[in-house]
């Protein structure tokens, strides 16, 4: 659901800028946490930590300040290969920091990935 990652990033923002430690977030969907481990991944956020209520769950997520601004990309466009980078370039301030995350056949990934692997696929969000 895209209001599900959007509002997951919208807390994660308001929580960085308040400069706090923790953040909850709820509710909580698949997609959410994949996006999180690729942001553990490259250190963007220390860890996170999924917390089962018998509904939608919730995860709290431990963060080290390091995100500038995240943010979900809707409508999800999508991207052909050979255009993957000319979008990155729009979105990131630089092309030394920060991911465009994507959704594409062989699973989420960021925009580096997909390049690699030579796929495109639909925008999701980024984070840098």
């Amino acid at each position: 659901d895209v209001s599900a990652l959007s509002d997951a990033f919208k807390s994660i923002m308001v929580a960085e800028r308040a400069g706090r430690k923790q953040v909850l977030i709820r509710p909580v969907s698949k997609l959410i946490v994949k996006v999180l481990s690729i942001m553990l991944k490259y250190n963007y956020i220390n860890s996170f930590q999924f917390i089962d209520d018998h509904r939608a769950g919730k995860i709290v997520i431990n963060l080290n300040g390091r995100i500038n601004k995240c943010g979900a990309i809707s409508p999800r466009y999508n991207i052909q290969k050979n255009k993957l980078n000319l979008f990155v370039d729009k979105i990131l301030p630089s092309r030394l920091f920060g991911k465009v995350l994507l959704t594409t056949s062989r699973g989420i990934m960021d925009h580096n990935h997909a390049v690699n692997r030579n796929i495109g696929g639909k925008i999701l969000g980024f984070f840098y």
